[in-house]
């Protein structure tokens, strides 16, 4: 990692756009990120997937699988040529994130702190199983998007059909902004619709040609200015009555104005359509070609007229956290401090960073911040801008900044940091469930003293990774999203922690549920001369719908048993649901709740009602009729029309709810559901019977009951026996 060049400070929040490119992977993001960054002269080679030179992509598993894996941070400038913002700089924070699946953590965090994001849809295949999954992430933060339909060069590229999948797939008013003039291998340019505008690019210019430029005029980047097409003048005129119409329908003056048969101005009908941009009413889709360096100037230009300045957000909302209060905090650098911890990250040069979103007030390095979410202060040794893995020290920041913070020891990703005189909780990330577990051991001694240390550490970067010791076996299980999740993970501890370590097969991350309600008596007394111990609970357990999680009540009343011993109880019982009672396999989708019991005045104590409680959950639990429950993948295969029968009957013999086809260009499209222990391997398997043709795309979606012969076998191989450790 080196240190980046000194960047210009001194912006004003509305010349600021934190924002970020999602999409499903191999869309472009990572070519559209290139793009960018050469466009706006952060770059003097565009980088290139295949051969590991791209800017964002800069971790060695990145650079060898040509994936992203982690979301990168970059700070660059754009100055657009028309427009509002017309020839003023503004600065750009960017982060690029993963479209893989099993790295969806980054995208969820990346999405929490940013203020608009740029969806890069396939236009060859519309919107795809993962463009969902960061769709609905971003509607989940209120993230206001621009599309851009990339790929237009390539072969079944459908501009229209792909604003009509994000139309019927997203539940979106996707809009054409411009119109691609050609497509396939005769996509050389775009029509804005609202200057009625005809961009075309200059010949099909080589990445490793491309020269340093700042703007559209220098070599590389060249798009002149030309007459509509004669057989686009009809389309053009259609779909921007209609792109006015709905912008128009998003503004009460406007729509009089429209009505009345008026003649509106460009200006304000961008003004209008910024307000529904952010509003989430509007989404604009530009189309372009990433690798053939054609639109992304326009879709620049898209990005600084149209998504949010940390200005256009004025507030934050939060709580207080002795009161539980919502509290409104103003987002500008003369506010009281405040920050979400979004991501961590160690690095090998200057240690742990914690990646930190400024929405208020001003954070300066040497300064203590409180940490309101665990209720500490830490000290802000040094801040830093990130560019990628460059970095940029700098002595303090603003309201609206994405930067990076080292010295914050105990503060992990979705805490609060703010300052002290006026605390601030602010919402937090929520992380999916791991779905896939295996075992790993050390290979050697010295290896086992750094285990520990590389586990740790990996687990504070990636919330989504967690990390347990099995009781049964003594094993050290790791729990990550997917095969590759932790493949990759394997892989870093090899070269960054210098850790040999044997592993385990993939094991599938089943989970216990209860059917019915049931009660159940926790007792734990033991006298060994002197001061004995004594605890006792009544429990009843209650079934919660699927996906709920655990809660833990309390219905204690008269001092049955003493307030202090509570949490004891809800610790046992937590400890029990984590170890399992079935299998060994964590219990979930259920209410615990507390309703009786007894003391004694002497020998009752905190471990003893906290093994009461562990043992009142098993006593509960054997009347509870319990359930394994196990993960059911979202899979989608895309294959020629030729090998679908014989994908369908395989999907079919792996227990799966096959949900229908559709055909998408010249491929067929199978969408299913399928239990993960079935997917072994499936990836293989069905290119060996594609030859080589078809791919898969496979996600999480949610828990269903094992069938009862199966659940059968894995309680039996397990070995579990439920005992409570006393």
């Amino acid at each position: 990692m080196a240190l980046a060049k000194k960047t210009k400070r001194d912006f004003p929040q509305d010349r600021i756009r934190n924002m970020g490119i999602i999409a499903h992977i191999d869309a472009g993001k990572t070519t559209t990120t290139e793009r960018i960054l050469f466009y706006t002269g952060k770059t003097y080679k565009i980088g290139d997937i295949d051969e590991g030179t791209t800017t964002t992509d800069w971790m060695e598993q990145e650079k060898e699988r040509g994936i992203t894996i982690v979301s990168a941070a970059v700070t660059t400038f754009w100055t657009p040529k028309n427009g509002p913002y017309k020839d003023q700089e503004i600065r750009i924070n960017l982060i690029d994130t993963p479209g893989h699946v099993d790295f969806t953590v980054e995208v969820e965090r990346s999405l929490r702190v940013l203020d608009g994001a740029v969806i890069v849809l396939d236009s060859a295949s519309g919107v795809q199983s993962q463009t969902e999954t960061v769709w609905r992430q971003a509607d989940r933060y209120g993230v206001p998007l621009i599309a851009f339909a990339n790929k237009m060069d390539v072969v079944g590229a459908d501009f229209h059909g792909t604003i009509q999948s994000a139309r019927d797939r997203l539940g979106a008013n996707a809009l054409a902004y411009n119109l691609p003039i050609g497509s396939e291998n005769t996509f050389k340019g775009v029509v804005d619709l609202l200057t009625k505008k005809a961009l075309v690019w200059q010949g099909d210019p080589s990445t490793g040609s491309l020269q340093a430029s700042s703007g559209p005029s220098e070599t590389g980047a060249k798009f002149v200015e030309e007459e509509i097409p004669s057989d686009m003048v009809l389309s053009v005129d259609e779909f921007r009555n209609k792109l006015i119409e709905e912008i128009a329908a998003t503004d009460e003056g406007l729509l009089e104005r429209y009505l009345n048969g008026e003649d509106i101005p460009v200006n304000d009908l961008k003004l209008a359509l910024r307000k529904a941009v952010i509003a989430k009413k509007i989404i604009p889709v530009m189309a372009g070609s990433s690798l053939r360096n054609k639109g992304v100037q326009p879709m620049l230009d898209g990005v600084i007229e149209y998504l949010p300045s940390p200005q256009d957000i004025s507030e934050v909302k939060g709580i207080d956290p002795k009161t539980g209060e919502e509290l409104v905090r103003s987002q500008t650098k003369d506010a009281p401090f405040a920050g979400l911890a979004f991501k961590i990250q160690v690095d090998p040069h200057v240690g742990r960073l914690t990646y930190v979103r400024i929405y208020s007030g001003t954070l300066k390095s040497g300064s203590y911040v409180y940490n309101s979410t665990k209720q500490i202060k830490e000290r802000a040794g040094r801040i830093l801008l990130m560019h990628a893995n460059d970095r940029e020290e700098i002595d303090e920041a603003y309201a609206g900044e994405i930067v990076a913070v080292v010295g914050l020891k105990d503060t992990v990703t979705g805490d609060t940091l703010c300052d002290e005189g006026a605390p601030i909780v602010l919402e937090s990330i929520q992380f999916a469930e791991p779905v896939i577990s295996l075992a790993i051991e050390p290979k050697t001694k010295s290896d086992q003293e750094k285990l520990g240390l590389a586990l740790q550490r990996l687990s504070e970067e990636d919330p989504t990774f967690r990390v347990k010791s099995n009781p049964e076996t003594g094993q050290t299980i790791i729990s990550g999203m997917g095969e590759l999740h932790l493949e990759i993970i394997v892989d870093r501890m090899k070269r960054e922690f210098k850790v040999e370590a044997n592993v385990g097969q993939p094991q599938v991350a089943y989970k216990e549920t209860l059917q019915k309600i049931a009660t159940g008596e926790g007792k734990y007394i033991r006298q060994t001369g002197g001061r004995g111990q004594y605890g006792h609970c009544l429990l009843r357990i209650e079934p919660l719908p699927r996906g709920q999680g655990r809660e833990f009540e309390s219905e204690i009343v008269g001092g049955a048993i003493p307030r202090e011993f509570i949490p004891a109880i809800e610790k046992g019982v937590i400890e029990k649901e984590d170890t399992g009672i079935l299998a060994g396999f964590p219990v979930t989708d259920i209410r615990v709740v507390v309703y009786d019991g007894s003391f004694h005045d002497v020998d009752s104590s905190e471990i003893a009602f906290k093994i009461a409680g562990s043992l009142g959950l098993s006593d509960a639990a054997a009347k509870a009729d319990m359930i394994l429950l196990e993960p059911i993948m979202k899979v989608e295969v895309t294959t020629p029309e030729d090998f679908m029968g014989d994908l369908i009957g395989d999907l079919s013999a792996k227990r799966a709810q096959i949900l229908g086809t559709e055909k998408r260009g010249n491929s067929e499209i199978i969408n299913a559901l399928v239990p993960l222990s079935e997917l072994g391997g499936y990836i293989t398997a069905i290119r060996s019977m594609s030859q080589g043709r078809a791919t898969a795309y496979i996600e999480p979606s949610h828990y269903e009951p094992v069938p009862a012969n199966i659940a059968q076998k894995i309680v039996e191989s397990s070995g579990f026996t439920g005992r409570v450790e006393s």
